[in-house]
């Protein structure tokens, strides 16, 4: 149904069929058209049964559990109609009285029990079996989820697969779940309409003998034969659809997924491997020459098994020919072709380089964890950042020491460190008074001391107050701080403009106004930039955008409309940097410094820069370097406060030298947060 209301072919195609089933269980129909209504459901189980023989995997048959609801109850209505013809007329139409006198030879005894056959069969072989496939199949899908998601999340991590192919693979498999999940159920649906079949039967027989004798005046002999013929066609007309549509059920829920054609796959998986042909048809031969058996007959299929069972050998041969010199000829092309160098030009965002001593960590089957952790990464940095992290690609690399490992940005080396694989590192948190005995090295993170301890002495440090990381834990730590560090130039405008997607799904008018009237998808992105490379989160990305249309039609500098945003961000900037119900020890900034600074602004074409003095630069970095040295003496994260005019500036001239240096001006503070300043940055 579309959404304006108009119904499609389809749709009232679908919905006439429903509808037909409730009229036929209240309005009398005649036998002519309770003919066609047979001929098309038989029609409809055949159509259903060669599907599911040729779809190529149980997701195209999706509403398979809808049809099995819908066959079901047309097929009871039938018999509810068939039931009141036989019993009110002595004629249900031409189909049930072709099948009750044509399949049982016009033998009544022989079409009864060709009817409890296929009774049995459907109920005791087919129904009991697809019911327990069904069950059992969903069962382990729903049991298999978890580690086909941790699967795809290991693939996307490492670069084998993009967003795009993780989002369908994600998708199939919460489609896979929820329809054996169904099946699970709908089985029951062919199994309750064979038992309804059975009892409408019994019924046509005692209700027809009771007709037919009181109303016909027909004797017992007559009336068994008459009706009893009548009510074995009924069954027949009914059953077989049905059977067929419990052998569709058992075909689809045992495909088992598999996204190859049905046919050939059967024969070829049956008479596949010629060994097998041989002893087949050396057996026939044999019982056709040993026993009394018909010799033509058995010693003729099994020379017939032999003959194919060469055949298939041959052919198998070739094949194998063929493939030989098709991989020769492969790799001769390869040879002669130019090189392709398109692969070689891509870089990849984040690389994880390590050496054969760290394989063990990355590897699933020996126990690694080091993909979770990478996918924790991911989320960790979405979460706190508001950015999605490319894919970071892990290779190992032999040029490298066992134990080291890098990690490079845009194919270039940022950082490196190196672990003892059976180790652990402890490190000093200040208060240990005893020291325990290892080799000693530096945690790579935060370059700190540290020393690398065994398995055995684990327990004792930590009850000794050092803090003990694993292996793992140290490359994820790293890895972490690396791309917190570097995530500013990892953001790229694909990246941007899905973010303006996401957001667009929600407040379309405001991304409408900001963009591209006002800024292009490139300025935002210096903008979101300028925020992360300072550590501000960009998730609140609605007052971003908000406030860049408050004031882009003023000004389109980048760094000023950043000093807008980070005033508008100021609850999270204050909660980042100030805990609540604290006093936080900062320093502040001489006035005549910030004069200085404000004087040193030359204004260009290109966005403005700071023309200062040298050898005032140099006073007031060391300035700034003695009162950072105060403040981590007392175990406090450096903050500078400024004016906000200044803010920006101050942080570009000190930013090569103090990376770690916190700036952030008076607009930026909540008027709840107590500050005490501890001293001043002078010149």
């Amino acid at each position: 149904m579309n959404l304006n209301g108009k119904m499609k072919a389809t749709d009232a195609m679908v919905a006439i069929y429903v509808l037909v089933s409730f009229v036929m269980l209240i309005v009398p129909l005649p036998a002519w058209l309770l003919d066609v209504f047979m001929a098309f459901n038989m029609a409809i189980a055949f159509t259903i049964m060669f599907v599911c023989m040729f779809v190529k995997e149980v997701l195209d048959m999706s509403y398979f559990p809808t049809i099995l609801l819908f066959t079901t109850i047309f097929r009871i209505a039938m018999n509810v109609s068939s039931t009141r013809l036989i019993l009110t007329t002595g004629n249900a139409g031409n189909v049930v009285m072709t099948f009750g006198q044509f399949v049982g030879g016009g033998d009544l005894i022989v079409g009864a029990i060709i009817f409890v056959i296929l009774i049995l069969v459907q109920f005791l072989v087919i129904n009991k079996g697809s019911e327990r496939v069904a069950e059992v199949t969903a069962r382990f899908t729903l049991d298999a989820m978890p580690g086909k998601q941790m699967a795809i999340d290991a693939d996307l991590n490492t670069g084998a697969i993009d967003d795009a192919e993780a989002k369908r693979r994600r998708d199939k498999i919460q489609q896979e779940s929820s329809f054996f999940g169904s099946m699970d159920g709908a089985v029951k649906y062919v199994k309750g309409d064979a038992t309804a079949g059975l009892l409408l039967t019994a019924i046509n027989i005692i209700g027809g003998l009771a007709m037919g004798m009181i109303r016909d005046g027909m004797d017992v002999g007559a009336a068994v034969q008459h009706y009893g013929v009548l009510t074995i066609g009924d069954g027949l007309v009914s059953q077989i659809p049905s059977l067929l549509i419990s052998l569709s059920t058992g075909i689809l829920v045992t495909k088992g997924g598999k996204e190859t054609d049905f046919g050939p796959t059967i024969i070829k998986q049956m008479f596949g491997i010629p060994k097998a042909m041989y002893l087949v048809g050396a057996t026939l031969a044999f019982l056709g020459v040993v026993t009394e058996l018909n010799t033509i007959l058995f010693l003729g299929m099994g020379l017939a098994f032999i003959v194919g069972g060469r055949l298939i050998s041959g052919n198998l041969e070739t094949a194998q020919i063929e493939a030989e010199v098709d991989a020769d000829e492969v790799a001769a092309d390869e040879i002669r072709q130019p090189e392709n160098v398109n692969s070689l030009l891509q870089v990849d965002p984040i690389e994880l380089e390590f050496g054969y001593g760290i394989i063990p960590l990355a590897d699933v089957n020996q126990g690694g964890d080091l993909l979770d952790r990478v996918v924790m990464i991911r989320r960790q940095i979405a979460l706190e950042l508001g950015t999605v992290v490319p894919i970071i690609r892990l290779r190992d690399n032999i040029q490298l020491n066992p134990n080291q490992y890098i990690i490079k940005i845009k194919g270039i080396q940022v950082s490196e460190g190196e672990i003892l694989f059976d180790h652990y590192m402890a490190m000093n948190p200040g208060y240990v008074e005893e020291e325990i005995t290892g080799i000693p090295t530096f945690e790579p993170s935060f370059h700190l001391p540290a020393i690398w301890i065994t398995e055995g002495q684990r327990e004792r440090a930590e009850s000794m107050g050092y803090t003990v990381v694993d292996p793992p834990s140290i490359i994820a730590t790293h890895l972490t701080e690396i791309i917190r560090q570097y995530i500013s130039e990892l953001l790229t405008r694909q990246d941007v403009q899905n973010l303006v997607n996401n957001l667009k799904e929600t407040n379309p008018s405001l991304v409408e106004e900001l963009l591209p009237k006002q800024l292009g998808l490139g300025e935002v992105q210096k903008v979101l930039q300028n925020l992360l490379k300072e550590g501000i989160s960009i998730r609140d990305l609605l007052t971003i955008f908000e406030t860049l249309a408050d004031y882009a039609t003023t000004t389109r500098d980048t760094d000023i409309l950043t000093e807008y945003v980070r005033q508008s961000l100021k609850r999270a900037i204050s909660n980042k940097y100030f805990p609540p119900h604290e006093t936080t020890n900062v320093v502040t900034l001489d006035p005549r410094v910030e004069q200085d600074i404000m004087g040193s602004i030359k204004q260009t074409e290109q966005g403005a820069y700071l023309n200062l003095d040298p050898e005032k630069t140099k006073k007031i970095m060391a300035s700034v370097g003695s009162e950072m040295q105060k403040l981590e003496n007392l175990g406090k994260s450096p903050i500078i406060i400024t004016s906000p005019i200044v803010r920006m500036y101050f942080k570009r001239l000190t930013e090569d030298y103090y990376k770690d240096l916190i700036v952030v001006s008076y607009n930026e503070i909540e008027s709840n947060v107590e500050l005490q300043s501890v001293g001043m940055v002078t010149a």
